[in-house]
């Protein structure tokens, strides 16, 4: 039986010696690197790494690991995590009325594409909304939305997102705007899909407004939300040629099968640790 995979991420100021030092606290801690990418931003002076190991032998102690680790990565002031590979994260699912990225996320949980557990569905519509798709056992919150309650309904949506104790929240079409407050609680653990015109075409029908300029490109862009409106940091985005023949509602379908597979692309990178934050943008490790 395969000895159990953990996996280390980091990110610190660059300087000489990180990458042996990390080696050789594996090393001697009993564990063997299994895989490593690294990257030197030199342009921010921040150096990234992610690694996978396993125990070299059955004695192998990863709690005195982690001990032993928390003390080099303090002396190169590192934000870093380690974590069995196995260990699910926790997934809130944020949705609107548009649900073809919420059905596509379960569909690729049940299959086991998503190594995920989806602890919690919030909507501003009604459950009824989803009756065509299968929510499974995962706990469905209703929270509608108006003007005058908006902090209100962000507040309850906080409360479940906490007590579910989601590590992950993902906005799947899910058309509200957050406030400041609401965002800064999810730092680096929400992500947003939306199609790719954006600063252009913004507001109702963008694929409309896209068609009638004769757009030859289509896309999708999945980043962290921030407090600047669909401009946090991209961690995944894809494009699609179109021609003349595609009309508004062509474009409306092709758009929707990008956003499906980017937003899983992305999940899927950071439900795997690929994905670091480095100022306003990501470092994103490839499987």
């Amino acid at each position: 039986m395969p000895l159990e995979r953990h996996i280390l991420t980091l990110s610190c100021a660059n300087r000489p010696g990180i990458v042996a030092k990390v080696s050789a606290a594996l090393f001697d801690g009993g564990f063997n690197i299994l895989d490593a990418q690294q990257f030197d931003d030199t342009r921010t002076g921040t150096f990234f790494m992610r690694v996978g190991f396993n125990a070299a032998n059955a004695q192998s102690d990863l709690a005195a690991l982690r001990e032993d680790f928390a003390a080099l990565a303090k002396s190169f002031a590192m934000t870093w995590s380690m974590r069995p590979a196995r260990e699910r994260k926790r997934v809130a699912l944020m949705v609107s009325k548009a649900d073809h990225c919420l059905a596509d996320l379960l569909y690729r949980w049940r299959s086991g594409e998503l190594t995920m557990e989806p602890v919690a569905i919030l909507s501003n519509y009604p459950r009824e909304t989803y009756a065509h798709i299968d929510l499974d056992d995962i706990p469905f919150h209703y929270v509608p939305v108006t003007k005058d309650t908006k902090m209100e309904q962000e507040a309850e949506a906080w409360e479940i997102i906490r007590s579910s104790q989601a590590d992950v929240v993902v906005l799947a079409r899910y058309m509200q705007i957050l406030s400041d407050g609401f965002v800064a609680k999810l730092r680096g653990r929400c992500i947003n899909i939306h199609h790719s015109f954006l600063p252009g075409f913004k507001g109702a029908k963008p694929y409309h407004q896209a068609h009638e300029r004769g757009v030859k490109l289509i896309g999708a862009t999945a980043h962290f939300v921030t407090s600047d409106l669909d401009e946090g940091p991209i961690i995944e985005q894809d494009v699609e040629r179109i021609s003349h023949r595609d009309t508004p509602e062509t474009l409306v379908r092709k758009g929707r099968d990008i956003e499906r597979r980017v937003l899983a692309r992305a999940l899927g990178h950071v439900l795997e640790d690929r994905v670091l934050l480095n100022h306003g943008k990501t470092v994103v490790f490839p499987d």
